[in-house]
């Protein structure tokens, strides 16, 4: 995948339209991995609808190679126990739904400080691969929702609030 710009039009609504409805396009989504556990893991999650928007195609999520390790990390945690041949459809059923960003940083646009440093990389994602979303659970990103810096970049949503703006 190719690097696209990063920078949205500053003073962007607070409530999204669809973007798929406006230009035919899916909405470009990056999902942290709690998000991803929760989707690919425990497969009857409040959450699965967010699943089925990126495979019918609605959501592009996406992706990079740090964010995309971490998850494939996180599946073998002792916590979850799961077998290695169930880490590894885990993966593969968001590897082929998952565009893959390898583009350049906007180094050009300044993000807040992530306070879990873990999660600074998902924060780049979103800017670098001119996310419209990142979906998070993670309160530390949450908090970050409301800075005014992001503003005209991307959005950080709950899984529940992504739910209701789609």
């Amino acid at each position: 995948m190719t690097a696209v710009p990063a920078q949205r039009t500053a003073g962007a609504a607070s409530r999204d339209p669809p973007v798929a409805a406006l230009t035919g396009k899916p909405r470009r989504v990056v999902l942290d991995t709690n998000v991803l556990v929760s989707l690919y893991v425990f497969t009857d999650s409040r959450f699965a609808p967010l699943r089925t928007r990126i495979e019918s195609g609605e959501w592009q999520a996406i992706t990079n190679e740090d964010c995309f390790n971490e998850f494939r990390r996180v599946l073998g945690y002792p916590l979850f126990a799961l077998a290695e041949e169930r880490q590894k459809e885990a993966l593969a059923a968001y590897g082929v739904v998952v565009a893959h960003f390898s583009g350049s940083p906007q180094a050009t646009v300044t993000l807040p400080r992530c306070k879990d440093r873990d999660d600074q990389k998902f924060l780049e994602l979103a800017r670098d691969a001119a996310a419209d979303w990142l979906v998070t659970a993670d309160k530390a990103l949450l908090r970050l929702a409301r800075r005014e810096r992001l503003r005209g970049l991307f959005r950080i949503l709950s899984p529940e609030a992504a739910l209701t703006e789609s």
